[in-house]
């Protein structure tokens, strides 16, 4: 019996010792690589049983980030908790988000969490045939993200197409716009590179 009581305590404190880990944190702007000065963040441990309302989840860290938007902190996770890190999100309005919470999984000895946010900016797309042939006529254009990654698919328009766009939410950031023209059986191929800050209101316009 004795025994078995001093088996079942190593096991025990197996189970519920702790390890120190180091976690860094960083909040950035994904467009400008500027960090979020002073963000707030909480790391939550789970006691492993849940109630009527859920796991419960009692805060066990929290702090702020530095000017450059990081934080970087030791921390002993026991090995029969889970932990879950979040952070807050800027004031702003925002159009992208990649994550705001991250679980921290036992087996990793040191973690990194990267926050990225970007605040909107607004674009509105007219598209001219401004020196139409005939019905043959088509464009084909896309849109890429260049600081934020998007790739669309080409949208091909046949004729004599006249389009007034409305503006539309994206996050700010470096974009290209592709286009290929098609005229008498003659293929051009054009490109355009701009920049949206944040709440900019940009038009612009694809005249072929």
């Amino acid at each position: 019996m004795k025994k078995l009581f001093i088996i079942l305590l190593i096991g025990l404190l197996l189970v519920s010792c702790k390890k120190e880990r180091t976690i860094h944190i960083t909040a950035k702007n994904a467009a400008t690589g500027q960090g979020y000065a002073g963000l707030g963040f909480v790391l939550r441990e789970t006691k492993g049983y849940v109630t009527s309302s859920g796991e419960v989840q009692k805060k066990v860290y929290e702090g702020t980030l530095n000017t450059q938007g990081e934080a970087v902190f030791n921390y002993k996770l026991k090995n029969n908790r889970s932990y879950v890190l979040t952070t807050l999100v800027p004031d702003e309005e925002l159009c992208y988000i990649n994550n705001t919470s991250y679980t921290l999984a036992n087996t990793d000895d040191n973690f990194k969490f990267d926050f990225r946010f970007a605040e909107c900016a607004y674009l509105k797309l007219n598209i001219h045939n401004v020196n139409c042939i005939d019905a043959n006529d088509y464009i084909e254009y896309r849109r890429l993200g260049l600081s934020i990654a998007e790739t669309n698919n080409f949208v091909q328009i046949d004729g004599c197409f006249q389009y007034e766009g409305e503006y539309f939410a994206l996050p700010m950031g470096e974009y290209k716009y592709e286009w290929n023209v098609t005229k008498g059986g003659v293929v051009n191929s054009y490109d355009s590179i701009f920049y949206l800050t944040n709440n900019q209101y940009f038009e612009f316009t694809l005249n072929y």
